[in-house]
């Protein structure tokens, strides 16, 4: 055999490979410097000793079922394909009990999935941290940031407790695989872009069943066009309310005066969403508040009578009332706005104006924005009774919400219109024309004669 092949010896052979073999180990090593395996397969497969598996296989069951909802599992298989993750998975109570449920209903939205995948990749750190490398408490918190582009704080407690934000660590190290950490935490993790979305939401700007403005005015006497007169800012409406609603007269006890001072313009959005906001944090009030915003676009009809100058005082039924409806009382095509109307008065009236005109009137018919019907008030046990029989509610909650332009006034229950009942006619009685009657002695006479067998009288 010769010493050399086309002139190369074994020896330069040998080194070419060898130099080869170590130059892509060392482009290897540069890619992934911490040397620890990734999720990913050479196959592009995910492994089964994947994070990714280990969570949707562990307790973690809300966590992992929202994270296949969002349709978030081939963005995960991305990024651990690339880095080691840290998750922090909240405990199953803390997604099922301790969640409110407006905002759980908001998050499953199909509108939201974008919310719903910023939440859950908040909870998702790309790089291993675990629970020995947790800041020292002297140090302070440490900075990390997430799948979603935002940051969460580590820190610890001088007692040896962990957090994250707020969210207190619970079982340090429960998950730990080759490509990532799973540790549990106590109550979920909310980004601030998450709760701006949501606030959106519940903003009376984004409500989009408005009536058009802009449309052209027709004077409600010569039914024509007409331009629409200068009104002092402030000045109260030229029309009753009842046009901008539905046509009918409106006749009323003397209202309660609201608060003097100067003329300003009025921002009733702002009062609604004010009073919609105190009814939720007064407590008790919060399905007439959601019928307000969500269920129909009365808030902002409201909102759009009071910048127009109108006063209006809510009878607001609490949820224990709320709650005694039926679905069939709230399926039909604008139930819940003939509900609501009937719980309107046209005025402002306080707890203190109600109280005196039935005290002093024995019963008062106050206008509703429901026409042509009419609820009734009077004195009952110290307090202001509104409709008849079963059917009717006391002033429980005086006062909730006062401002001169808007009262509300919390009642414990839902209020009916009585219904009509339908007149029966007789019929008219067939009048039969009598014989004229004859005389008493002329009757007597004509007998006398039949019994002697002559011709009767006729």
């Amino acid at each position: 055999m010769g010493s050399s092949i086309c002139g190369v010896s074994p020896s330069q052979i040998f080194l070419f490979l060898l130099f080869s073999y170590v130059s892509v180990a060392t482009a290897a090593l540069r890619q992934n410097p911490s040397g620890k395996s990734f999720g990913l397969s050479a196959s592009g497969q995910i492994n089964s000793n994947s994070v990714l598996v280990a969570l949707l296989d562990s307790h973690y069951t809300e966590l992992a079922e929202l994270v296949e909802k969002a349709l978030l599992l081939q963005t995960l298989e991305e990024a651990v394909g690339k880095h080691n993750i840290t998750i922090f998975a909240p405990r199953n109570e803390a997604l099922e009990r301790q969640l409110d449920p407006e905002f759980k209903r908001f998050l499953l939205q199909p509108g939201n999935l974008k919310s719903l995948q910023n939440l859950l990749m908040f909870h998702i750190i790309p790089k291993r941290v675990g629970s020995q490398q947790w800041p020292d408490p002297k140090t302070g918190p440490v900075k990390h940031s997430t799948l979603c582009n935002d940051h969460v704080h580590l820190s610890s407690k001088s007692t040896g407790g962990k957090t994250v934000d707020s969210a207190e660590l619970i079982r340090p190290d429960d998950v730990i695989r080759p490509d990532g950490v799973i540790h549990g935490i106590h109550q979920l993790l909310v980004p601030r872009s998450v709760i701006e979305d949501f606030n959106k939401r519940r903003n009376l700007q984004s409500i989009t069943a408005v009536l058009p403005e802009g449309a052209p005015e027709v004077d409600p006497r010569t039914h024509r066009l007409k331009k629409p007169a200068p009104v002092p800012v402030g000045a109260s409406p030229v029309l009753p309310i009842y046009d901008a609603m539905a046509p009918g007269p409106s006749l009323a006890p003397a209202p309660a005066p609201g608060p003097g001072g100067a003329r300003h313009h009025i921002d009733g959005e702002s009062q609604v969403k004010d009073f919609i906001q105190t009814l939720l944090h007064y407590g008790g009030y919060n399905e007439m508040a959601d019928i307000l915003v969500n269920l129909t676009s009365l808030a902002t009809e409201m909102g759009r009578l009071v910048s127009e100058g109108y006063v209006i005082t809510v009878l607001a039924p609490n949820d224990e009332a709320m709650s005694k409806l039926t679905t069939d009382q709230l399926s039909e095509p604008g139930a819940p706005e003939q509900i609501i109307y009937y719980h309107i008065i046209p005025e402002y009236q306080t707890e203190e104006s109600m109280y005196n005109a039935v005290r002093r009137f024995g019963k008062v018919k106050y206008d509703t924005l429901r026409l042509p019907h009419k609820v009734v008030a009077q004195e009952a046990d110290g307090s202001v009774k509104f409709g008849h029989g079963e059917g009717s509610a006391y002033l429980f909650d005086p006062d909730i919400y006062t401002d001169g332009r808007i009262s509300v006034q919390g009642i414990d229950g839902v209020l009916f219109p009585e219904e009509e009942t339908e007149i029966v006619k007789k019929p008219a009685a067939v009048k039969v024309a009598a014989k004229p009657r004859r005389g008493k002695l002329l009757e007597i006479g004509c007998w006398m004669l039949g019994t002697l067998r002559f011709r009767s009288c006729q």
